[in-house]
């Protein structure tokens, strides 16, 4: 084996391959950098890496015979991996830190908040206990509807690295909280920090990620959500035995914070928000880095054409949500998320540790776990098919798949049925509902959003819907246990299942597919009716 020219030679008697390594090379216009710069080099056109080629002879010179390929060169010739994605992913996967920090504080309070009650002295007030594990949720609507506003101002990086400054600060706040107020103010920030992120990070990736990617690196954010979910049950375990646990599992939540703000450090801005400013030249750098140089005048050419027809959204008002096409995006927008919610997402969380321990699985962590474990693996199957079948087709099949699921679990609790056929049934269309929401309704509807959205109102029409997210999140887990009590889990989940019906007939009806179409593609079919 020798090094020339920066190419790796491997010398076999019946073949001579080549591998090529391509060190990142100095950007005009760069100022500094980046940790990811290795992965920055964009694949050839065709995004395709071929796991070994035999050098050619050429033509115009006499060559001795080439002897016949080893049968294993032949196999090998047929691999090929797809790693376009590769560029794009060290930066959306930072952004979805934001998620990872989004799942890790919906566990955090879901065991200790039994320790955490007897600590500060409000231990059997059920509506102080709710009132810990739910604050956030006003903090989040308010960072929701300001997030639009600060993004248009100062890009994505800057407005990650601000939205860190509430999450950091409530978590440390939480932590060492000696009293109710301290502990609610620090659940507060929490939510700022939370709703500000919800609405940027769906909205980073599908400006940064190329368009072939985008449906499966926007998936991140589901992801990130679930691993956040999952380690805050892993790390809640001792909390059973010890009773000041609680504080370590809140300070542990601030590390994420400076991880995502050092980060976006380094993390590339949103070219097309790079264009809006003015700043082109930054802007064909990322995009030459990130989607590859014969994509940069195309691309630059398509912003400029789409800005010079709608404007910049740096001057858009939130009146501008009720002029066409913005008024109908706000409405798919909003609706989509009424209907998530009201499909029961979070009813159906709160009560799968009751499902669990009928059936024996006495340990709430435990059921959590299955719950956060079958979430993942949805998450992850999304990221496969999203940008395959479509997000139409999952949005729909997943919502068909949870109108089911809540059918199969009424059937269950309402007929009459051997125990323990009973009980098999409502934890198989429990696992089946979490699935089929995280292969579709989960990760879609932040992610087709963004997508129809204008590049003039993005930012606010993605602000609105997540406060509409927000606002029926609380009202779902105010009303739930007393709707069960007054009505039963039958008639509740029912009612679960006949929305979801609704939601994949809202989705047939008024979702276009965006599948392999760039965001300046769709906003040009939309503003001339297309998709409409």
């Amino acid at each position: 084996m020798w090094m020339i020219n920066n190419t790796v030679l491997l010398l076999r008697p019946d073949a001579l391959t080549r591998f090529t390594f391509s060190y990142p090379t100095r950007l005009a216009h760069s100022r500094k950098v980046s940790p990811f710069s290795c992965f920055c080099q964009s694949p050839p056109r065709n995004k395709r890496v071929t796991a070994l080629s035999t050098k050619k002879p050429d033509d115009d010179h006499e060559t001795s015979p080439v002897p016949p390929a080893h049968p294993s060169d032949e196999k090998l010739e047929k691999f090929s991996a797809d790693v376009g994605w590769l560029s794009a992913f060290p930066h959306v996967s930072v952004a979805s830190m934001a998620n990872f920090l989004f799942g890790y504080h919906i566990g955090v309070m879901n065991g200790p908040i039994v320790s955490i009650a007897r600590e500060l002295g409000f231990e059997g007030n059920s509506i102080l206990e709710g009132l810990v594990v739910s604050i956030f949720i006003a903090g989040a609507f308010i960072g929701s509807i300001g997030s639009g506003p600060l993004l248009d101002k100062l890009g994505c990086r800057r407005t990650f690295q601000i939205a860190t400054i509430p999450l950091i600060l409530g978590a440390l706040v939480s932590a060492q909280a000696n009293s109710l107020d301290e502990i609610l103010c620090g659940r507060f920030l929490v939510g700022l920090g939370i709703g500000v992120n919800t609405v940027l990070v769906p909205i980073y990736i599908s400006e940064v990620a190329p368009t072939k990617y985008r449906g499966s690196l926007g998936t991140l954010c589901q992801i990130g959500t679930c691993l956040g979910i999952i380690l805050s049950l892993l790390l809640g375990i001792p909390a059973e035995d010890d009773p000041h646990w609680w504080r370590t599992m809140l300070y542990v939540a601030s590390m994420p914070g400076f991880l995502l703000a050092l980060g976006m450090q380094f993390a590339v801005e949103s070219p097309r928000w790079l264009c809006k400013v003015g700043r082109l030249d930054d802007a064909k750098v990322v995009i030459r880095n990130i989607w590859g140089g014969s994509e940069v005048e195309k691309a630059v050419e398509d912003f400029q054409s789409v800005m010079k027809n709608s404007g910049s959204n740096l001057n858009s008002r939130w009146l501008d949500l009720l002029d066409k096409p913005h008024s109908r995006v706000a409405f798919i927008g909003g609706t989509l998320f009424v209907l998530q919610q009201f499909a029961g997402i979070n009813g159906v969380l709160y009560f799968s540790s009751l499902t669990f321990q009928n059936v024996g699985i006495t340990s709430g962590a435990q059921a959590s776990l299955y719950v956060g474990v079958t979430n993942f693996a949805g998450a992850l199957c999304a990221s496969y098919l999203i940008d395959k079948q479509g997000r139409k087709k999952l949005l729909i099949g997943s919502y068909l798949g949870m109108a089911v699921s809540m059918f199969l679990i009424v059937y269950s609790v309402g007929f009459p049925l051997d125990e323990d056929l009973s009980q098999s049934l409502s934890i198989l269309g429990t696992l089946m509902y979490i699935f089929s929401f995280a292969i579709g309704a989960g990760p879609v509807t932040g992610l087709i959003i963004p997508e129809l959205s204008s590049n003039r109102t993005r930012g606010k029409i993605m602000g609105f819907s997540f406060s509409v997210h927000w606002v029926c999140n609380f009202l779902v887990g105010l009303f739930f246990l007393d709707l069960v009590e007054k009505f039963g889990v039958g008639t509740v989940y029912a009612g679960f299942g006949s929305v979801s019906l609704l939601a994949a007939a809202f989705s047939y009806r008024f979702i276009v597919e965006t599948k392999g179409r760039s965001l300046e593609e769709i906003e040009m079919s939309l503003n001339s009716t297309d998709l409409s």
